[in-house]
């Protein structure tokens, strides 16, 4: 089943054999070279020792409420994580990278992944400058970066000559022949006196035209029949309760929490500084100017 990162981020992950809480899903690992989600990482009470990573693959299932495991043992340390360092390095997050086409147009910034099974990462939805969004699919994806994501949209935006497209050269015109020199000309017999010619009749006047019709007055145009007052659209539907409470438990997790980095809305105003603690103000501006994810993963 397809899921959105932001219906498995903020979730509590549940160990069903131990019966306990282990921890909050906090970020997502994302393995570039392949295309796909490699781990979550999980912010507990000992947060303050390390990273701690959870593999995508010891997930069982990711549902409305929580992200359920076998046990706590299948959450690493960062100690036992070696075969991530590299990711971890590089930190690739796709939400917020420019997404660009190989001849360098942007097409708008990626707002979310769609994660399938096993973590692959089964297309992103962008969003361009006036807002409009679209989805990229990931056979479309050439590269995951730091900063952009390489795209391919469909159909490819180069404009590929045909050979309908390339004129044929133009044949060289053949010269043209000379004129064969003309024969001289036979002298002409000296032609006989003309008869004097008979006095022409008088022409007979022309009829005078007759007077043309006036023109009949148009008709008035007919009154436009007055329009219909436009349907009033739809209020949209109200959120599901599972997203609403989705969204009050990482409210809460949220609050008391400081900011790791400046979040910046993008008219430039600021929404909270680097090291600044969290409050309910906070989160209504993240939320106001689409910052709310961002805010959520610059945390500590």
């Amino acid at each position: 089943m397809t899921k959105r990162s932001v219906e498995i981020l903020g979730l509590p992950v549940i160990s069903i054999t131990e019966g306990r809480e282990l921890g909050m899903s906090k970020t997502l690992l994302i393995d570039a070279k392949n295309g796909q989600v490699a781990a979550i990482t999980i912010e507990d009470e000992d947060w303050y020792r390390g990273v701690k990573l959870l593999p995508y693959s010891s997930v069982i299932a990711i549902g409305h409420d929580a992200v359920t495991i076998t046990n706590s043992e299948n959450i690493l340390t960062l100690e036992d994580a070696s075969d991530y360092e590299a990711m971890l390095d590089a930190n690739i997050r796709i939400i917020g990278t420019k997404a660009i086409t190989k001849s360098g147009t942007i097409n708008g910034k990626v707002n979310e992944i769609f994660i399938g099974e096993g973590g692959k990462v089964e297309k992103v939805q962008i969003v361009d400058p006036n807002g409009v969004e679209s989805e990229i699919m990931s056979d479309q994806i050439s590269i995951f970066g730091k900063q952009v994501t390489v795209i391919d949209p469909p159909g490819g935006e180069e404009e590929k000559k045909t050979a309908d497209d390339v004129a044929a050269p133009a044949p060289a015109p053949m010269p043209e022949p000379e004129p064969a020199p003309a024969p001289a000309p036979e002298p002409e017999p000296e032609p006989a006196p003309a008869p004097e010619p008979a006095p022409e009749p008088a022409p007979e006047p022309e009829p005078a035209p007759a007077p043309e019709p006036a023109p009949e007055p148009e008709p008035a145009p007919e009154p436009e029949p007055p329009k219909e007052p436009e349907p009033e659209p739809e209020p949209k539907k109200a959120e599901s309760a599972a997203d609403k409470a989705t969204e009050e438990r990482h409210r809460r997790f949220l609050l008391g929490k400081k900011a790791s980095r400046d979040i910046v809305a993008d008219n430039g105003t600021v929404i909270v500084k680097s090291g600044e603690a969290i409050t309910e103000a906070v989160l209504q501006k993240a939320k106001m100017a689409n910052k709310f994810i961002e805010l959520s993963m610059n945390i500590h």
